[in-house]
């Protein structure tokens, strides 16, 4: 109840397991432990926990302003209320590879099922923007080989990779960079902002290891369904600001009405209700520990 009953390391073998299974599995990112209840009672295979989001929830932009504690402290928040595994952005390892290292184990330790380091330089952006500096291949190889070393505390821990090369170098060397990644350890590939559909098919035929696909709202790709991206041969999608996009939309609308009308009558129908709130936090269940919890009747 205050817990899953499912332990961290049970849900980075499940999760392991669920990939070798050959279906795509679902993402949606999760900013907030709440919503990471309600990704799993609407039946999704797990929740992302995206690094643009935990910066722009601080009032950043996404350029790397974050700290490791600050990610990894919020990241076991957003995980522990749920059975399924969370995978979470590492940005570029807040540091060099000696911090790494300590990044990844301070994700195991937090109860994270994964992670993904990106090439790019520090301050980073976005993967959906123009003019992306990304470091050199051998630079991210001794990053990915410092985080398969932190990978020690638990070799289910999945380690991702992405590289953000296709908007400087081209495909071409995206896909000699990929296959470098996965041959210094990484366990899954991320390939950000391909332009088409040929080239997410010319990367699943290049790629021996498992694709990642980001289907992040007002990018530069199409938001392709899930049924196209398991025909392309992906393993896993996320959608990374989705639920943070849905709620702050709806946020400005309700602030509008009651600005206008004086009011948040016009707003409920935006609201999810007090009943459903109740549900989802299993209000109820509660009471098996003190009678008085749960004693009341909503109108």
């Amino acid at each position: 109840m205050l817990f899953p009953t499912t332990t961290p390391q049970e849900k980075r073998k499940l999760f392991r397991e669920k990939l070798k299974a050959g279906k795509l599995l679902q993402f949606p990112g999760s900013y907030s432990p709440l919503v990471s209840m309600m990704i799993e009672k609407k039946g999704f295979d797990g929740v992302y926990i995206s690094g643009s989001v935990l910066s722009n929830d601080l009032g950043y932009p996404d350029i790397g302003l974050t700290t490791l504690s600050e990610v990894s402290y919020r990241g076991r928040q957003i995980a522990r209320t749920t059975s399924l595994p969370a995978i979470i952005d590492a940005d570029t390892g807040w540091g060099e590879p000696m911090n790494v290292t300590r990044t990844i184990q301070e994700f195991i330790e937090m109860g994270l099922s994964g992670c993904h380091l990106e090439d790019q330089e520090n301050p980073k952006r976005c993967g959906h923007l123009d003019n992306k500096a990304i470091v050199e291949p051998q630079a991210m190889l001794k990053k990915i080989k410092a985080a398969v070393n932190g990978k020690k505390l638990d070799q289910n821990f999945l380690l991702i990779a992405r590289t953000d090369a296709r908007a400087s170098e081209g495909l071409e060397k995206t896909i000699d960079r990929a296959k470098a990644y996965v041959d210094a350890g990484a366990d899954m590939i991320f390939p950000e902002a391909l332009q088409d559909e040929k080239e997410f098919e010319q990367m699943r035929k290049a790629i021996s290891a498992p694709l990642l696909a980001n289907m992040t709202e007002f990018g530069k790709g199409k938001l392709y369904t899930k049924a196209e991206l398991e025909n392309l041969g992906y393993n896993l999608v996320i959608y990374p600001v989705t639920t943070f996009r849905l709620a702050m939309g709806n946020t400005e609308k309700g602030l509008d009405i009651i600005k206008s009308t004086g009011s948040q009558n016009e707003a409920l129908s935006l609201m999810q209700t007090r009943q459903q709130l109740y549900d989802l936090t299993r209000y109820e269940e509660y009471n098996q520990f003190d009678q008085n919890i749960f004693n009341f009747k909503l109108k």
